[in-house]
């Protein structure tokens, strides 16, 4: 074979590995570049995607701080226990109302006992959510000693569905605690009847149940009056929770937030944030509990819009 011949075909092999060579880079490069996109721990690049993750940072708000008073010992975490999402329909409407999409107001109606008929508690919450949310209604509707079997009568439940409430609380406990003969299983029964005549007047609207703050049982004489920790709400509180579970209802359990139970009713009295009768609240307490409510809800928004 000739020297030109011999070049020629050195050239050409050249050529063929200079080829074969930069193909090979853009395979790996293709190889390197390819599994990035698909990371689990990065977010997808569509659109939709994209547009879902941002809007949905745009939802949450800021969520309150409240400040315990130095007293309180075994405080708990203030959430709601809502397994089945059952607030998500209320939730979705406070959305809109954020983003200026819904026209209605939204309206929750709160029912219960003293600690609601004082307004104090109730409108704390709802002046704070409507401050955040823009239109809100909100109503409270209170009885002096009553129970939750107070509000099992057509003649009640009538007014309440006519509100047409976006969301119902309901407050009792106070009053079945003072119950000396207290029966957990006729509490649960009375619970049942309520709930059963509210979904029947209003079924597609949720409920949120919350116990009892905790409070004192009296003693002694008329000249000297002592005071003990009402042991009967731990019972009132574990019924009302079995029955949120067991019915599928919303719980707030601020008998458990103000300090596990056991501390609760203490934490209250120690704090100033109690009326002397041991049983009810001072202003500043009732607004307390307010701002704790108004704090899980807000919480449970954010979980809500960040699910």
């Amino acid at each position: 074979m000739t020297g030109g011949k011999r070049m020629k075909k050195t050239g050409k092999t050249t050529l063929c590995l200079t080829l074969l060579l930069w193909m090979l880079v853009v395979t790996l490069v293709a190889q390197d570049l390819q599994p990035l996109r698909n990371r689990p721990n990065l977010p997808a690049t569509n659109g939709d995607t994209l547009k879902r993750s941002v809007h949905r940072r745009s939802y949450e708000v800021v969520e309150p701080t409240v400040v315990l008073p130095s007293t309180f010992r075994e405080a708990k975490p203030n959430v709601l226990t809502d397994s089945l999402a059952t607030l998500d329909s209320f939730f979705a409407k406070l959305k809109q109302l954020l983003v200026g999409t819904r026209k209605d107001s939204v309206r929750i109606v709160h029912i219960g006992d003293s600690h609601v008929r004082g307004h104090i508690f109730p409108q704390t919450v709802g002046e704070r959510l409507k401050q955040l949310f823009g239109g809100i209604s909100y109503i409270d509707v209170g009885l002096n000693g009553a129970f939750s079997q107070t509000f099992s009568r057509p003649e009640r439940i009538a007014p309440i569905a006519a509100l047409n409430p976006d969301l119902l609380i309901l407050s009792f406990g106070t009053n079945e605690s003072h119950n000396r003969r207290y029966n957990s299983r006729l509490h649960f029964r009375h619970l049942s009847e309520l709930v059963d005549m509210l979904r029947e007047a209003l079924p597609d609207t949720p409920m949120l149940l919350t116990t009892p703050p905790g409070s004192y049982t009296r003693g002694g004489t008329r000249r000297r009056r002592t005071y003990s920790i009402n042991p009967r709400t731990a019972l009132v509180t574990q019924t009302i929770l079995h029955f949120g579970h067991d019915y599928g209802v919303a719980v707030w359990d601020l008998y458990d937030v103000a300090g596990d139970g056991r501390r609760a009713a203490a934490n209250w009295w120690e704090a100033g944030l109690m009326r002397p009768d041991h049983i009810h609240f001072s202003p500043q307490g009732y607004e307390l509990q307010g701002n704790l409510l108004y704090q899980a809800l807000i919480h449970g928004y954010n979980d809500y819009v960040d699910y």
